[in-house]
């Protein structure tokens, strides 16, 4: 079960344990906190086996779109992304700062900053990698974790990051323990990189706040450098 149902599940059965505590005190059915958490977690198994996630996500994603700070997260972690890659002349062809944008778009999970890897592809499926795309790459994936480690002193996202870094490596059959090293070193190459463009991830995080095209995000860094 992936970590959108077992979240699905946890709400579940804290919605039953304060039902039950609370259903003497508000007078109603003891059936009605088992209905409500049976059916959450029935949507948990159906959503995980059969929609892959998208329910689940969609439900969390609009929760959390409710907290201020969490938008704010979301925004400087995909200003990170798209500013890095940038920076490294990787190719930015979309962005999504939700779970329901992503899902109106047709993508998976909640969105993100999308690039164009057709030259990681070819080389990853020829079974080899050149040290400086690797690094390049590497870098790009961890600055969204960069950004937020810069404006808060921590990250909360970058899961999925983190995912398609070890995912890449481990294709290239670089071992396990080297990971968290290099994964260290591209998080203090993508901090270096936002940290001399301030001004410009600074105009960038406007330009995506106000869902500008990926042109004049472009061009509000473009303007700052």
């Amino acid at each position: 079960m992936n970590q959108t149902a077992l979240n699905l599940v946890a709400i579940g059965i804290f919605t039953m344990t304060m039902s039950t505590l609370l259903s003497p005190l508000l007078n109603f059915s003891p059936a009605i906190p088992a209905i409500a958490t049976f059916s959450i977690l029935g949507l948990a198994t159906l959503d995980s086996f059969q929609w892959q996630g998208k329910f689940g996500t969609l439900c969390l994603d609009w929760l959390a779109r409710f907290s201020p700070a969490h938008r704010d997260r979301v925004l400087r972690h995909e200003a990170g992304h798209f500013l890095v890659a940038q920076q490294l002349q990787i190719p930015v062809v979309g962005y999504t700062l939700n779970a329901w944008q992503a899902f109106r778009q047709g993508q998976a999970g909640l969105g993100g900053v999308q690039f164009d890897t057709q030259e990681l592809e070819a080389e990853l499926q020829q079974g080899k990698l050149s040290s400086q795309l690797l690094e390049r790459y590497c870098t790009v994936w961890m600055a969204g974790i960069a950004a937020e480690q810069l404006a808060y002193g921590n990250s909360e996202g970058g899961a999925d990051d983190r995912q398609k870094f070890r995912e890449t490596l481990t294709k290239l059959r670089i071992p396990a323990s080297e990971l968290p090293q290099r994964e260290r070193l591209s998080i203090l190459r993508a901090k270096d990189l936002l940290k001399n463009h301030q001004s410009a991830y600074d105009a960038l995080v406007v330009a995506l706040q106000e869902n500008q095209s990926i042109e004049q995000c472009y061009s509000a860094i473009q303007d700052q450098s």
